[in-house]
């Protein structure tokens, strides 16, 4: 999820003025669902109102639409919505060719989409107030639309931080 939080990023300002970002007191914010294709760099992303097994099952239909032929596998968190009972009839209908692999607890560091979303956030969310949640679908919608068109600077962008030695510490 994308909140609103105001987040204030590394930043320069005038000694005694420092920037200031007005909160809402809301929570509000953009629930989105993606898969980075390492190899070739291809985002499959939605937007949605909630995550629910329901809206995750949906993602997964159009994931499946995206690569009409060969396997695939997904590496997900351990959210709920990723081992509800529902999934259990679409993934056997799918016969093997949508394999699902979870994370140990606890290891964002391990999933490369989370590389995705710090860039994204980075980008769009952290020094900006936006006044409603329609401009922060905007601009994320803007964002993924704009590295989308270079899928090698995605490769590249997430490789780095596997290289940085984040994983390293962790296999």
């Amino acid at each position: 999820m994308i909140r609103d939080y105001q987040a204030l990023q590394h930043t320069w300002f005038a000694k005694g003025k420092q920037r200031g970002i007005k909160p809402t007191g809301n929570h509000r914010g953009v629930k989105l669902f993606s898969t980075v294709d390492y190899g070739t760099g291809q985002i499959v992303w939605q937007e949605d109102e909630e995550y629910t097994a329901e809206k995750f099952l949906a993602f997964l239909k159009v994931v499946m639409k995206a690569y009409p032929e060969g396997n695939i596998v997904m590496v997900l968190d351990n959210a709920r919505a990723h081992h509800a009972k529902l999934l259990k009839p679409f993934l056997e209908e799918q016969q093997g060719r949508l394999q699902l692999v979870f994370l140990p607890p606890y290891s964002p560091e391990l999933n490369i989409v989370e590389g995705l979303w710090k860039w994204l956030k980075s980008d769009v969310v952290n020094n900006v107030f936006y006044h409603t949640v329609a401009e922060i679908r905007k601009n994320v919608q803007a964002f993924m639309e704009q590295i989308m068109k270079e899928p090698q600077m995605i490769i590249d962008r997430l490789y780095i931080r596997l290289e940085s030695g984040e994983l390293d510490k962790n296999l």
